[in-house]
């Protein structure tokens, strides 16, 4: 499958995969900025794409910046938008982090869609999990 990637900054590195077999897809940032504590930006990334149809590209954290507090927000990229991808960041961490061009900030994983169709319904069909939810299964 090819990735079609429109550059339109002239900063912009192209996503790129850390390791042979990675699952994720590198994005860079092509700006220089500081994310406060507290702070929600999106973080541009000077690119474009184009999602094969039936696909859909979803942004996931990168391991590194989670550490220290800083997590991605948004994260579907559908087959038929095109304009630039941003990463939408939130700094949970206790001091201010400084992102630079060039930099790594998330990674996109490109994965097949299925689309369903949306079907009302008076009951649900029973599980042994039925309702049960948020911890429902306990901590060990």
């Amino acid at each position: 499958m090819e990735l079609k990637i429109k550059r339109i900054h002239p900063e912009a590195k192209l996503p790129s995969y850390g390791h042979p077999g990675d699952a994720g897809l590198d994005l860079f940032s092509c700006v220089d900025c500081v994310l406060d504590e507290g702070e929600v930006r999106a973080v541009q990334t000077g690119i474009k794409v184009a999602i094969p149809a039936g696909h859909v590209g979803l942004i996931w954290d990168k391991s590194g910046i989670s550490l220290r507090g800083v997590h991605k927000l948004a994260g579907v990229v559908d087959a038929g938008y095109r304009g630039e991808v941003q990463v939408v960041m939130v700094n949970l961490g206790c001091e201010p982090f400084e992102i630079k061009k060039g930099m790594k900030i998330a990674q996109m994983l490109v994965q097949p869609v299925h689309e369903v169709k949306v079907v009302e319904a008076g009951d649900l069909d029973d599980t042994t999990r039925g309702e049960g939810g948020f911890g429902s299964t306990g901590l060990y």
